[in-house]
């Protein structure tokens, strides 16, 4: 049974400790495809997919005002009322406020059903995404308090700000990921180049995964190697931030790593953008790499430090096989962002770093009155859904459920979103300055 909380915020105090963990020994999810294979792929199905108006322009910028240095301080959830033990909480249904059907176009131009996965991979749902808009705001860490946080790169709905509610992403604003029947909002510390501009990415990856809701392992009163106690939806309403925790400066919780893509380029898993660079030449791409949890608690949409209320399930356990902490039973849909930037000079590609010497770097990693971190260091994320319900439940019940391997915001029912007309796989302009 799943509890409708109209409007209301559901949180129950200070959850226990975090069990986040870091996700050291992936058994599904963690894809490694190349990102130039993956252009080259989407960009025919781009091209017959037809374009829509869901985005705006890769140069718009948002201002949110200067930023402050960051308060390191934890905002509180709203109260609301505790929902039964055995339930599950999430938002009254907002409809989408135009025709969904103007956003959906045959699949690859044909209608045609996209692949399985490949075998023992869960059904996975892609799409691309622009750069949206910068802005000093934190809609989760700091709501209704613009300019308070350090500067973030934000894709997805457009008017993303520090006043954002569920509300008002569902009924508001376009989105540069395909289109605004994913006005979900994502954003991540901005790209600094080292002499006080943004970098811009090039192109946003996401996919979300999760097995299928009839696996028996989603039940672990059924399968000896039970992940949870049920593969659910994602609840309307839930948002969290993962990553780098600025506030307490621990380890990262889920996986998260940079890359290099391209011609002369050495892929591979590394801790921080120092690390990545010797192998990310001039004019081929730098990826920031991270994973959303994947398990949450039932119970609340947000959490007092906007973590424990989800967890990775991990191979704790012993036995070989992942499992989502007892305190968190639910599986839900887990996603892999992937930010793609191209390298210029700036990037200092020596492999050392002291200080000295400036170079790309994130926003958080260099905050007023703190001395400045290794770049790459502080890397997180953050993520507020709102997603359109009818085509929710369509990637949900189809690419997820029926273990299919669906890309460019394919459905996986024949049909497929539209791509915004604004969409470009280079970043124009790729270099901004911040916000005023």
């Amino acid at each position: 049974m799943r509890w409708i909380l109209n409007g209301v915020l559901c949180a129950q105090g200070s959850p226990g400790a975090a069990h986040g963990l870091f996700f050291a020994k992936p058994r599904y999810g963690h894809e490694r495809q190349s990102p130039s294979i993956l252009i080259t792929a989407l960009a025919i199905l781009l091209l017959v997919a037809g374009c829509g108006p869901g985005g705006n322009s890769s140069s718009s910028t948002q201002s949110s005002g200067q930023a402050a240095a960051e308060t390191i301080s934890v905002s509180q959830p709203a109260p609301a009322p505790a929902p039964a033990p055995d339930g599950l909480v999430e938002l009254a249904s907002i409809a989408s406020n135009f025709d969904i059907n103007a956003e959906l176009v045959p699949a690859s131009g044909t209608g045609a059903i996209p692949p399985s996965s490949a075998a023992g991979d869960p059904g996975a749902f892609r799409f691309i995404c622009n750069a949206s808009h910068e802005g000093y705001d934190d809609p989760i860490v700091y709501p209704g308090q613009p300019g308070k946080s350090h500067l973030h790169e934000f894709f997805g709905n457009t008017l993303t700000n520090a006043n954002s509610t569920y509300e008002s992403l569902r009924t508001s604003g376009q989105s540069t990921c395909n289109s605004p029947l994913n006005r979900s909002a994502y954003w991540m510390p901005a790209m600094m180049n080292g002499k006080g501009q943004v970098v811009r990415p090039d192109y946003v990856s996401i996919y979300y995964k999760r097995i299928a809701s009839t696996d028996p392992r989603c039940d672990w009163t059924k399968s000896a190697q039970g992940m949870g106690k049920a593969c659910v939806p994602l609840p309307r309403g839930l948002r969290f931030v993962f990553g780098y925790d600025m506030i307490t400066g621990k380890a990262p919780t889920g996986a998260a790593w940079f890359n290099c893509d391209g011609p002369g380029a050495i892929p591979g898993h590394y801790a921080t953008i120092v690390d990545a660079a010797p192998n990310c030449p001039a004019g081929t791409h730098l990826g920031a790499v991270i994973f959303a949890p994947s398990c949450w608690d039932g119970k609340n949409l947000d959490s007092p430090n906007h973590r424990d209320h989800v967890a990775y399930a991990d191979y704790s356990n012993g036995m070989g096989y992942l499992r989502c902490p007892d305190t968190h039973p639910y599986v839900i849909p887990q996603f892999q962002l992937g930010a793609w930037y191209t390298v210029d000079a700036d990037l200092d590609r020596s492999g050392t770093w002291d200080g000295s010497k400036p170079t790309w770097h994130l926003s958080s990693d260099a905050m007023s009155g703190m001395p400045m971190m290794k770049p790459g260091t502080t890397f997180h994320s953050d993520w507020f859904g709102a997603w359109d319900d009818t085509v929710m439940k369509m990637w949900l019940d189809n690419c997820i459920d029926k273990v299919l391997s669906c890309s460019s915001g394919d459905l996986g029912n024949g049909q497929q979103m539209k791509i915004f007309s604004a969409f470009s796989w280079t970043a124009n302009p790729r270099i901004v300055s911040p916000p005023s």
